[in-house]
């Protein structure tokens, strides 16, 4: 038979002759302050991208193309040298070491939870990120604004960059939620 192991929890055993024994507070508390950072940082990235979602990009469609990929390309710049970035990359590698972690001990009070709020966040969030919004973010950086083109790729660009950021607040929210749900079930 295999023994059960719990990371966040007290007493514990499913070992037949086994007595109970203490989880280190140590593991405990390290898997409460990244739940708490985890929590607080999916909520906050939901937030920026919301704002994004709800008016800031509706507001820049409504200029002339020139106008808005100077905008845009000006927000993409600021962004990457602002404390939006350790929250980022911080939130996903919280996110990656849960959901690691509740792998390692999938029985675990709040493991499903570490998980699947985990794997939303890092695919709905950073994945699409990378592979869809930076890649949208690169090519408006190479057009000229004034161009003809550039009214066009600006159309397409303000449709497609949208939908991608509606799947970033979308799975951010929801990883926010399953983080809590994780601290309350721990």
């Amino acid at each position: 038979m295999k023994c059960r192991v719990e990371i966040p929890g007290a007493m514990h055993s499913s070992c037949p002759g086994r007595t109970p024994k203490q989880v280190p507070a140590m593991t405990q508390s390290l898997v409460t302050m990244l739940l708490w950072f985890a929590a607080i940082g999916c909520g906050l990235m939901a937030g920026v991208y919301f704002a994004f979602s709800a008016f800031v990009m509706t507001s820049l469609a409504r200029l002339p193309p020139s106008s808005g990929i100077a905008a845009m390309t000006a927000i993409n710049t600021d962004i990457v040298r602002s404390p939006f970035m350790p929250l980022f990359f911080g939130t996903t590698l919280a996110a990656t070491v849960l959901a690691a972690l509740g792998v390692l001990h999938w029985d675990a009070p709040g493991a499903t939870a570490m998980i699947a709020g985990g794997a939303i966040y890092v695919l709905g969030m950073f994945i699409v990120t990378m592979v869809r919004n930076v890649p949208l973010n690169n090519a408006l950086d190479r057009a000229d604004p004034a161009s003809a083109a550039a009214a066009d790729l600006w159309t397409s660009y303000v449709r497609d960059w949208t939908w991608w950021n509606h799947v970033r607040t979308s799975a951010s929210t929801v990883a926010c939620g399953v983080f809590v749900a994780g601290l309350v079930a721990s």
